[in-house]
Formats: structure tokens, sequence, C-alpha cells
């Protein structure tokens, strides 16, 4: 994944919800040249950075045997004035799951108030090929701490 719009996971539970922290720096791509007296990030890349985390939560969820895309969002809010050096938390929960989709929802705090939601987001599943070398990577990239590990079968 060329852009990541997460820092790390902060907290998980399969299969139920996921927390993690995004600080968005003025260095960020989308924003040369753009923007230039006051950097805003776009309501776009907090949409992106919702269904990544929820998507996260569902690969973790089935361990890394499931790939996801994202196939409809609805009720989507965004803020018009989310300066540029804001570190804000996402969560994410799990309202259905089976073998071939999950609902989530999920939400972007700052300052423990909710500044962004989205009421639904629906992926569909598909079989991941190399669940270990995915596991492994999750790994390398620290989304997958010891108290968190399971084994990819």
């Amino acid at each position: 994944m060329r852009f990541l719009y997460f820092d790390r996971i902060t907290e998980v539970e399969s299969g139920k919800r996921v927390s993690g922290v995004k600080t968005f720096p003025l260095s960020e791509a989308y924003l040369k040249g753009h923007f230039t007296r006051v950097p805003l990030i776009p309501g776009s890349i907090l949409i992106e950075a919702m269904a990544q985390i929820t998507g996260w939560l569902i690969v973790y969820t089935h361990k890394c045997e499931t790939a996801c895309v994202i196939s409809l969002i609805n009720n989507v809010k965004v803020p018009i004035d989310l300066r540029a050096g804001t570190t804000v938390n996402i969560h994410g929960e799990m309202l259905e799951t089976d073998k071939r989709w999950s609902r989530c929802r999920a939400w972007v705090e700052r300052d423990g108030e909710t500044i962004a939601s989205a009421e639904r987001f629906l992926f569909p599943h598909f079989k991941e090929p190399y669940p270990k070398e995915i596991t492994q990577r999750f790994r390398n990239l620290g989304w997958l701490e010891p108290r968190w590990d399971w084994e990819a079968s």
C-alpha cells in the first residue's frame, strides 16, 4: 500500500474493534503544492483512514487468510478544518462478518471529540493466497504485537 493513513495500531479485539493513531505531518505528499497558507487534510483522506483501519481489522480477524476491498460507504461526515500537524485517533467496529463479506463502522476523534464518521463500510472478501507473507508483513510493520499474536495457517 503506497499511502498508509494510520501510523500504528493501539488496540485490537479480533472480530470486534480496532483503534489506531495517525499524525498528519506537513510532509504528506497530498499537501505538496496545495493549501499553501493553511494546509488542511482533505475529507477523503479521513475516509480512506477509516477504510484502512477497518479493512485491517477484517484481515486480522480472518487471520490474514482473507483480502478485502471496499465496495460501499454510507452516512459519512468529515470536518472541513482539520489542519496538518494534527494527531487523531481512528476507531473501527466490526458489525458483521462471514467468509464472504464484512460490515463495519468507523469514526475519528481529535482530543476526545468525534470529528469524522462513517456509519457503514461493506467489504467483500477474497481468499488471500499468501497468508504467511501477509502475517510477516504485519509483524514487520509493528501491527501484530506479541500480545495479539497468532499463527497463520
